[in-house]
């Protein structure tokens, strides 16, 4: 079994996700192996909200070269996580606007 802290990599700080704010969604980066069950508890369990619902999107690599050497980016997950309308804020996000 993973950590909370495992499953919930990191925020993405964009102008698209700072907008879902006033909606009470927020956007991580977030372990590739997740699932959306795992996220959920995992952001309960982190943030101390009630978690309404929970949309991912795989991101896949990208193709960049250096010269003549060639590869792809390490592909991520992305979970736009929705809070019940009685739940409390992230204070984290809060900073940021």
């Amino acid at each position: 079994m993973k950590f909370a802290q495992d499953i919930v990599l990191a925020p993405v700080i964009t102008e698209n996700s700072m907008a879902g704010l006033a909606d009470k969604k927020y956007t991580f980066k977030v372990a590739t192996d997740a699932t959306k069950i795992d996220i959920a508890k995992a952001v309960e369990e982190l943030f101390g909200v009630k978690v309404a619902k929970v949309n991912t999107i795989s991101v896949r690599g990208r193709y960049r070269r250096q010269g003549m050497h060639a590869g792809y980016t390490a592909k991520s997950k992305k979970a736009i996580v929705t809070l019940t309308p009685d739940s409390k804020e992230i204070e984290f996000f809060n900073s940021m606007v």
